[in-house]
Parts: C-alpha cells; structure tokens; sequence
C-alpha cells in the first residue's frame, strides 16, 4: 500500500553532481524522516543522511559539505543533491521513510528499491 519510487541515478565523472528523488505514494499521512543509504560492492550499507520533521539534518561524515538532503512534503518526495563526487560515492544508494499510516497511529520503516550511482571517468 505504500510505494517509494527512486530516481536520478547513472553515471557521472568525478566532480560531477547528481539529484536523486525519493517519490513516496500510497497510504500515508506523514512522513517524519526521510534517509538515504548507499551500499557499494562487497560493503554493509550505510547511513548517507537524513530529514527529520521538525529537526536538523544529519550526514555522514564522508559527505558533508557536498550532499545536501530536502525533501518537499506536499509532493511526499525527498530528494539528495550530489555535489563534486568522488568514485567512493560509487554505490546502490537507497530511500527509506518512517511514516505514518492514514487512520493509525503507528511509525512504520518503508524502503525504496535502490538506484545505481556510478563515478567514473
């Protein structure tokens, strides 16, 4: 009942900038945080950066300064702009939201299906 839609992966060279968007639909009234994750081959999946409601947001270490996370809630779509990246930025990068249910009071964890972020030149 809830779809999230990636999209805004493919290759780029070293430097280069991506905008990945997070379109969520379905049986949601709200969404408190939006996050990314990337896994790269042979590694564990890690944290990118997140939005949360009301608060700040967070970035891994290896990004800051170069990834900025938005999100729109009107659209219920997030977005990660990528800036000057670098090869290591090579990954599966993935949306996952903590959102609420229309009618329920519960926080439910919903993730995307990845898109591939190559750089390379």
């Amino acid at each position: 009942q809830v779809q999230l839609v990636e999209s805004g992966g493919g290759l780029v060279q070293p430097g280069g900038s991506l905008r990945l968007s997070c379109a969520a639909s379905g049986n949601i009234a709200s969404i408190y945080v939006m996050a990314w994750y990337r896994q790269a081959p042979g590694k564990q999946r890690e944290l990118v950066a997140t939005d949360t409601e009301g608060g700040s947001a967070y970035y891994a270490d290896s990004v800051k300064g170069r990834f900025t996370i938005s999100r729109d809630n009107a659209k219920n779509t997030g977005y990660l702009q990528m800036n000057s990246l670098k090869p290591e930025d090579t990954a599966v990068y993935y949306c996952k939201i903590n959102y609420r249910a229309k009618g329920l009071t519960f926080w439910y964890d919903y993730w995307g299906q990845g898109t591939q972020v190559t750089v390379s030149s």
